[in-house]
C-alpha cells in the first residue's frame, strides 16, 4: 500500500473504532456500572458469563504483548539484553498500578501526558527533517482489510470502556473524551511509525526485523533515546488498563473477590504468560478480537439504544438469561469470518466451505468489521422488533457497584 492509503485507512478504521468506543463509554457514565456487569443487561446474569472470559482471555493477551513491546524495546535502549529482567520489572510495576488504580490514573494525568505529547511532537519534527519517501507510491488495494486490523485495536477497548467512564462526572464528557481522546492519539501514533518508514527505515526491511528497524529509527535521532524512553514508560499504562480490566472481569463471575488479591494474581500471570511467550505477530489476535466484539456490540447497541433499553436496564445478579442475544451475535461473528478469516491455514479451512456457498471471495472493498456489524446489528434489530420497554428503573445491588 501507498503511505497515502495507509494513513487514509488508520483515519477510517480509528474512527469506526473509537464511535463505538465513545458509545460503550457513554453507556458506562449512564449507568455508572462495570464493562462486564453492564453486560447482565444484554445476556442476563450467567449468561454475561461468556463475555466475561472472552474478554479475560483478550486483556491477558493484549497485557502480555504489552510486556513484550516493553522489554523488546529495553534491550535495544539499554546496553543490558536481558529481556527476562525487563519483563519482571514491567509487571511489577503494572501490578503495583494495578492494586492502586486511582493513584496511578492521577500520576498518568499528572506527569505522563505532558511527557508524551512533548516526546511525540519532537520526534514527528526530527524525523520530517528527513528525506520523505512518495506518499502515492503503491497502491489502495488491501484498503479495507488494513482499516480491519486498525478497527480492532479500537474496539478492544470496548468491553473496558465503562470501567473507567462510570466515574465520568457527566455522559457528553465520557462520549466526548473517548471519541475525540482516543481518535486522536491512536492517528498519531500510527501516523508516526508511518513516518518512521517513510524517511528512515529500510524500505526492503524483513517483517522479523521490522520492531527492531522501527525501534532503532526513534533511537537513531539525536536525543531520541529519551524520547524513546518516555514512551516506553508510557507502554506501562496499556498493561496497567488490561490488568485492572481482568480484575473488574473477574467481579463479574466473583463478585466477593478481594480486588487487590486479584490485581497480583492477575499481574503475576501476565509476567508468566510473557516470559513464556514470544509474541512476533498478532495479527491474527487482532482479527479475532475485532470478529468477536464488534458484532457483540452491535447487538449491544440494538438493546441499549435503539429500543432504549436503558430506561430497564437489569444488571443485578438476578438478571434473566436472554439466548436469543446470541443469535445475532453469532451471526455478525460469522460474517466476519466469512469475509475476512485470517491467516491461520486450519481456520481459513474452517471457513473455506461457507465462503463457497455464498460465493464469496476476498475483495479489496469489503470490510469485516463493516459487514459484521450490518448483519449483527439488523439481525439483533429483527429479533427485537425495536419495542420500546418499561420505563421503570430496576434497583441496582452493592456487588453490582463493585
Amino acid at each position: 500500500m501507498s503511505y497515502a492509503a495507509a494513513l487514509t485507512a488508520t483515519v477510517v478504521g480509528t474512527l469506526i473504532g473509537t464511535l463505538l468506543v465513545a458509545l460503550a463509554a457513554l453507556a458506562g457514565a449512564r449507568t455508572g456500572r462495570p464493562a462486564m456487569v453492564m453486560l447482565r443487561g444484554l445476556f442476563g446474569a450467567r449468561l454475561s458469563y461468556l463475555p466475561t472470559v472472552l474478554n479475560v482471555l483478550q486483556l491477558l493477551g493484549w497485557a502480555t504483548f504489552e510486556l513484550f513491546v516493553i522489554s523488546s524495546a529495553l534491550s535495544q535502549l539499554l546496553p543490558w539484553h536481558a529481556r527476562w529482567a525487563y519483563i519482571v520489572l514491567a509487571g511489577a510495576l503494572t501490578t503495583v498500578m494495578a492494586i492502586w488504580p486511582l493513584g496511578a490514573v492521577r500520576m498518568l494525568r499528572r506527569f505522563a501526558l505532558v511527557a508524551v505529547l512533548a516526546s511525540m511532537t519532537y520526534l514527528f519534527v526530527r524525523l520530517g527533517m528527513h528525506p520523505v519517501a512518495s506518499l502515492t507510491a503503491g497502491s489502495w488495494s488491501g484498503f479495507w482489510s488494513s482499516g480491519d486490523y486498525v478497527v480492532a485495536v479500537a474496539v478492544s477497548w470496548i468491553p473496558l470502556a465503562a470501567d473507567y467512564s462510570r466515574h465520568s462526572r457527566s455522559e457528553g464528557a465520557a462520549f466526548g473524551g473517548a471519541l475525540v481522546g482516543y481518535t486522536v492519539t491512536q492517528v498519531a501514533c500510527y501516523a508516526l511509525g508511518l513516518l518512521a518508514f517513510a524517511t528512515v527505515v529500510p524500505a526492503t526491511v524483513d517483517s522479523g526485523a521490522l520492531q527492531h528497524d522501527l525501534f532503532a529509527a526513534f533511537i537513531g535521532v539525536p536525543v531520541g533515546w529519551l524520547a524513546f524512553g518516555i514512551l516506553i514508560a508510557r507502554e506501562l499504562d496499556e498493561s496497567f488498563a488490561n490488568v485492572y480490566s481482568t480484575v473488574m472481569s473477574v467481579q463479574n463471575l466473583r463478585p466477593l473477590a478481594d480486588r487487590r488479591v486479584m490485581a497480583v494474581l492477575v499481574g503475576g500471570v501476565t509476567t508468566l504468560l510473557a516470559l513464556a511467550l514470544n509474541i512476533d505477530a498478532y495479527q491474527n489476535f487482532l482479527l479475532l478480537l475485532g470478529s468477536t466484539f464488534v458484532p457483540m456490540f452491535a447487538v449491544f447497541m440494538v438493546r441499549y439504544f435503539v429500543a432504549r433499553g436503558y430506561r430497564s436496564w437489569d444488571t443485578s445478579q438476578t438478571a434473566p438469561p436472554r439466548w436469543s442475544m446470541l443469535v445475532p451475535w453469532l451471526l455478525g461473528f460469522a460474517a466476519y469470518q466469512i469475509v475476512n478469516p485470517g491467516t491461520l491455514s486450519w481456520w481459513v479451512s474452517v471457513w473455506t466451505r461457507p465462503r463457497e456457498w455464498l460465493h464469496v471471495s476476498s475483495q479489496p472493498w469489503l470490510s469485516a468489521s463493516v459487514i459484521s456489524f450490518a448483519v449483527a446489528f439488523l439481525a439483533a434489530l429483527a429479533l427485537t422488533g425495536a419495542r420500546r420497554p418499561s420505563t421503570a428503573r430496576l434497583p441496582s445491588t452493592v456487588e453490582d457497584a463493585a
